[in-house]
């Protein structure tokens, strides 16, 4: 796609601001990651701020952030900081694409940046989670992720007192040669 650049956030606060606009409206948008409404922007910056940033400085995630002709509109996270008997593996989170620029390949390319991005960090399976039916689950599957299960009742509804049920999927990387 012209115009589309990514690259990974270093945690420069210039980025939280374009970051939780990005989040804001993807929830508004009906996107289940964690939020519900109301659901105000000082809460989006919040998160970028205090729960994201902290995390990519000590090294435990790294994120990536897609531009279109310069504007963020997406983003993907890889979650390392695993127990040591865990760390071949990672957690893909908090998808998003602003809702203005969705069907575009964004999310495409975002995951198979992350996936190259985990690769390099030594990881080999990728695990995550989806709400059962959004539309995120078939992209997952069209990349090769399986569904491990479904728990029912997992996460309330963002925008209702609902609560939806969650797919956990799952990629093998690459293949361990000892897997001892």
């Amino acid at each position: 796609m012209t115009g589309l650049a990514l690259d990974e956030w270093n945690a420069d606060p210039a980025c939280i601001g374009p970051l939780a606009e990005v989040l804001h409206a993807a929830v508004h948008a009906g996107a289940s990651v964690g939020f519900v409404l109301p659901f105000p922007p000082e809460e989006a910056r919040g998160f970028w701020r205090d729960r994201v940033r902290p995390a990519v400085d000590n090294g435990s995630r790294r994120v990536l952030i897609a531009r279109l002709d310069g504007r963020v509109v997406g983003t993907v996270q890889l979650i390392l900081d695993m127990f040591p008997n865990q760390r071949h593996r990672a957690e893909v989170a908090k998808l998003l694409v602003h809702p203005d620029a969705r069907r575009q390949g964004i999310a495409r390319a975002l995951m198979a940046a992350v996936e190259e991005l985990a690769r390099a960090e030594g990881r080999t399976l990728l695990t995550l989670d989806t709400r059962t039916g959004d539309c995120a689950e078939p992209l997952y599957i069209s990349m090769g992720y399986l569904a491990a299960g479904i728990i029912p009742g997992y996460a309330r509804s963002p925008a209702s007192a609902a609560l939806d049920s969650t797919t956990i999927m799952y990629k093998t990387l690459a293949i361990m040669a000892d897997s001892r």
